[in-house]
């Protein structure tokens, strides 16, 4: 596998504030990462400074061997990044499938492979976006992000609120697509089990910094480190 998604000593934040901190890592084509750490360790940032919504102070960045910071954010979406925001923003006066088909593009993502991902978003294809359940909601973010024909996907706490049976649901779908290889994921999640279970590899922050960073698995099985990095009670 080649890289897809390189950190290289990345220090950004907001406006003169430096929330990440001399950042490195990456994510190779393909593959599936789960970003874990405490609240308010710059998870997010790390997210936005890959969408291009924070203050570039140090560094470089690179996306499928060419410079991502220098890509307006506007045109990020184009350069082959999907994001799935924790507002998730669906269109509430859109259908479900007008939502899934406004700004599709042409790819492996199609409609038909959206239902069998998520049929309940089948079931639901006539409904306005404001019609749906708060995991329903999410599920069609995620699927909408889907069409757009990412290389790369970057969910922000996808489980957040939502009730058990959706968390399994979502959960399912999302190993599903960690498991194609043909789209990589980074996964940021305050449910840490959930998270590893289905990514192949992850990074744990503390502080704006990267401490861990190995195979998903490995940390898993080794609960007193994760406890010990995460807070986990």
């Amino acid at each position: 596998m080649r890289p897809l998604l390189q950190f290289e000593q990345v220090s950004a934040g907001y406006d003169r504030a430096v929330i990440l901190d001399d950042v490195s890592f990456t994510l190779e084509e393909g593959h599936s990462v789960a970003l874990l750490g405490r609240n308010g360790v710059g998870k997010s940032t790390l997210i936005g400074t890959i969408m291009g919504a924070t203050r570039l102070h140090r560094g470089a960045i690179q996306f499928a061997g060419a410079p991502l910071h220098t890509i307006a954010p506007h045109r990020r979406a184009a350069a082959g990044l999907g994001w799935v925001a924790q507002e998730r923003w669906v269109f509430p006066s859109l259908s479900v499938r007008e939502n899934l088909t406004v700004a599709a593009r042409r790819g492996p993502w199609t409609l038909q492979r959206i239902h069998a991902l998520f049929p309940r978003l089948q079931e639901r294809s006539a409904n306005m976006g404001n019609q749906l359940s708060g995991g329903e909601q999410q599920m069609l973010a995620i699927a909408r992000a889907l069409m757009l024909q990412p290389r790369l996907l970057l969910l922000d706490e996808p489980l957040e609120g939502l009730a058990p049976v959706i968390v399994e649901q979502l959960t399912e779908a999302i190993g599903t697509m960690s498991r194609t290889g043909d789209l990589s994921l980074l996964l940021v999640e305050q449910h840490a089990h959930q998270a590893l279970a289905m990514t192949r590899h992850a990074i744990v922050m503390d502080r704006g910094r990267i401490v861990h960073d190995g195979s998903s698995a490995e940390l898993l099985a080794d609960r007193g480190r994760l406890e010990a990095m995460i807070g986990l009670g």
